[in-house]
């Protein structure tokens, strides 16, 4: 029994000493972490997963929402160190806080459905073929493939495309630095109340500051602009800037002040990203979006055809005769097509000879022929085919515009080009016009400044498509060309203006190549906007005549730094791009060649309050 006691005692004083030894440990370590942070060793420690929002190459992207839990303390640490420098001189240099170099995540976003309106599909392309840098191609919103470069180094251009030049050239002057700059104050002041309330030696200190964080909050939830704001409240800044001078001046809790000039960080980014998707979306609305005037317009001229029972005089002779002269528009949009045959015949030097024919769906056929019978042009004839209603051995007579891709670079001068190319459409031409030979398609934001006659007179050296090309941009640099044989360093061509020889379309089968190209590219995950952009330049490799550069002129869609001259030389004028010149977010001093064309006597104009 006394054995088995003793037993019990010696086991006793073994847990004793444990729990004593345990108690050392703990106040050897709780001196020693608050030196590890003054001494900077916390650089080394690994912060709590911050979840940060970036921001999708395209706005109709669900918003990404990814855990960045590789971010080291050392990273916050710089972030904190250029808030301060933001708030220089408010805060006093000799408290620098030193951070190493921030690591960028580098992450690839997976690919999400598109939402909201459709937008014109994106392209990025190397600056080079020798470039080595993978690069993504996107469509209608949809990102495909990984871009090896730090979504750091993609400029706002790469990402959103002419938004950024619009933002840019009607940047309007900021009407609340005050109230940000008071916000930015009350975050610091915030961060070092805490710590300066907890030292009883300064209670005259703490009462300041609890009296301007106070009042702060009361002008700020007064307040939304700098207009808004009390006459007196520069006091208020000097009153602020000087408590907060005598704060930094104290030894704070350093983790304290981390913490909450962290928040104002995530909460500014989050901000900044918040209004870049808000006003990136709104600006692609604007720009996708068929305006209510022009919408007005339409109804009116299709209630006007039924009610007045209009009867065009068609002269079929002239429709299907080759020896004229015949331009084919293929459009959805009355004022565009008029602008188009009006600026075409007024330069022309015989127009009796023009003969156009405007290709467009069901919705606006009567619109568009009631248009044209109110008003003629010149000696012109104009033919208005509705392509639904066609009768040809095909299964998608639906119309289909010029489809336009941005073509970015992801490095170099970080340019943005629009690459305009051809439908669907277009290959149905050489059935719809089986008994001509030569046409020449216009888009309809086009404007004609010279006579197009002597391009029928053109040899074009047994070529189907005359067009301008582009060589800023070349086959090579398309990563998404992946199946195929074609030249890499052969310059990509542009629609708008072209010259088609519908006989040798018909003699080599340029028609049947596009489909069984098409036809072999699908089936997989590709948007069709994508499988058509490959189909076509395939389709026509080695069969494309380059035209002088002096007939088309393209850019004023999205290039606001065209020299006027360069402008007044050119014998067309193609607004590839996202800013039309009959929608309000056209570029200004491009909008003066495309108004001059359009007859604004007509009363329903005026009706539909269309101002373009």
């Amino acid at each position: 029994m006394k054995g088995g006691g003793g037993g019990g005692g010696g086991g006793g004083k073994r847990r004793w000493k444990v729990l004593v030894i345990g108690v050392m440990v703990l106040v050897i370590l709780s001196m020693l972490v608050p030196l590890a942070f003054l001494l900077g060793l916390h650089n080394s420690f690994h912060s709590p997963g911050l979840v940060v929002t970036l921001q999708p190459s395209t706005p109709y992207e669900s918003f990404s929402r990814i855990n960045a839990t590789q971010h080291s303390q050392r990273d916050v640490s710089e972030r904190v160190d250029q808030v301060l420098q933001k708030l220089n001189p408010v805060l006093p240099k000799k408290r620098d806080i030193n951070g190493g170099s921030r690591d960028m995540n580098r992450t690839s976003i997976s690919d999400s459905k598109k939402k909201g309106v459709p937008v014109s599909p994106a392209l990025v392309a190397n600056p080079s073929p020798a470039n080595k840098t993978k690069t993504e191609v996107s469509y209608k919103g949809v990102e495909r493939g990984m871009v090896s470069v730090d979504e750091s180094q993609r400029t706002c251009q790469v990402k959103y495309g002419s938004y950024c030049l619009w933002r840019e050239e009607n940047k309007e002057p900021m009407k609340d630095s005050k109230v940000k700059h008071m916000k930015d104050l009350l975050f610091v002041a915030r961060a070092y109340y805490p710590s300066i309330a907890k030292m009883p030696s300064q209670s005259k200190l703490t009462r300041d500051m609890k009296q301007n964080i106070q009042e702060f909050e009361r002008i700020l939830s007064e307040s939304s602009a700098d207009s808004d704001l009390p006459p007196q409240v520069d006091k208020k800044f000097e009153k602020m800037e000087g408590v907060i001078s005598k704060a930094t001046s104290f030894p704070v809790d350093c983790n304290n002040v981390d913490k909450k000039l962290r928040q104002i960080l995530d909460l500014t980014e989050d901000e900044a990203s918040f209004h870049m998707k808000q006003s990136v979306f709104l600006y692609q609305l604007a720009v996708q979006t068929m305006p209510k005037s022009l919408h007005c317009l339409s109804m009116r001229l299709t209630v006007e055809h039924f009610k007045s029972g209009s009867v065009d005089i068609e002269d079929s002779e002239k429709f299907s005769d080759p020896s004229l002269l015949h331009f084919v528009i293929i459009s959805d949009n009355i004022l565009a097509s008029s602008v188009v045959i009006n600026s075409t015949a007024v330069h022309a030097r015989e127009s009796k000879n023009f003969v156009f024919h405007v290709l467009t769906d069901e919705q606006n056929y009567f619109a568009m022929k009631q248009w044209f019978i109110r008003n003629p042009c010149k000696q012109a004839a104009i033919q208005v085919l509705n392509i639904e209603k066609m009768e040809l051995d095909q299964s998608d007579m639906k119309l289909s515009l010029p489809t336009e891709f941005r073509v970015s670079f992801p490095s170099g001068d970080n340019r943005t080009d629009y690459l305009s190319i051809f439908s669907r459409s277009h290959y149905l031409l050489p059935k719809i016009f089986h008994k001509l030979e030569k046409v020449v398609v216009l888009d309809h934001d086009v404007v004609v400044q010279r006579d197009l006659s002597p391009l029928w007179e053109l040899d074009m050296e047994g070529k189907v498509n005359g067009a301008v090309k582009s060589c800023s941009v070349r086959l090579g640099q398309l990563k998404s060309l992946k199946r195929g044989s074609f030249d890499a360093n052969a310059c990509l061509w542009m629609s708008g203006l072209n010259v088609i020889d519908l006989a040798r379309w018909r003699e080599l089968g340029v028609s049947e190549t596009y489909h069984k190209f098409y036809k072999q590219m699908s089936g997989g995950a590709e948007p069709r906007e994508a499988i058509a952009l490959k189909a076509s330049l395939l389709t026509f490799q080695d069969k494309v005549y380059a035209l002088e550069d002096k007939w088309a002129l393209s850019g004023l869609g999205y290039d606001y730094y065209i020299k006027p001259q360069t402008i007044k030389n050119a014998a067309t004028l193609h607004y590839n791009g996202n800013m039309k010149p009959w929608l309000e977010m056209g570029i200004p001093q491009y909008k003066s060649y495309w108004r001059k064309h359009l007859n604004r006597e007509d009363g329903f104009l005026s009706d539909c309050n269309v101002n373009p």
